[in-house]
């Protein structure tokens, strides 16, 4: 069973910087793509950005310019730098692994608030 542990969220005010990570429990190079996403009170999950071989391959628009994920392969671990953060970007943030089999994992995710 594979795991994955997020932390890194918590309290910031609007401008400010976190940044989140995803450490798994195994080698990432066997999952074909990590990303992740986010979820709002009141929302759907939405993605939020997704790397793969190492090279990111998705940002949603509204992060775009903000955030970057990259990945460690020596520490299995995924990070999201987040900047210029804003309100709107208050949310519990997943990770998400997915193997070249088509099996989907997810964290059970890190609560990143906004607020002045």
């Amino acid at each position: 069973q594979v795991q994955l542990v997020e932390s890194g969220g918590g309290l910031v005010q609007p401008g400010g910087s976190l940044r989140l990570s995803c450490a798994a429990s195994r080698n990432i190079f066997t999952f074909n793509v990590m990303g992740w996403y986010r979820q709002a009170p009141g929302n759907q999950r939405e993605l939020v950005a997704t790397i793969s071989g190492g090279v990111p391959t998705t940002y949603v628009d509204s992060v775009k310019g903000r955030f970057t994920i990259s990945r460690d392969n020596a520490k299995n671990t995924v990070y999201l730098q987040m900047n210029s953060l804003k309100p709107e970007d208050t949310a519990v943030y997943y990770c998400k692994a997915v193997t070249y089999l088509g099996m989907a994992y997810w964290g059970n995710g890190t609560l990143v608030t906004v607020s002045s």
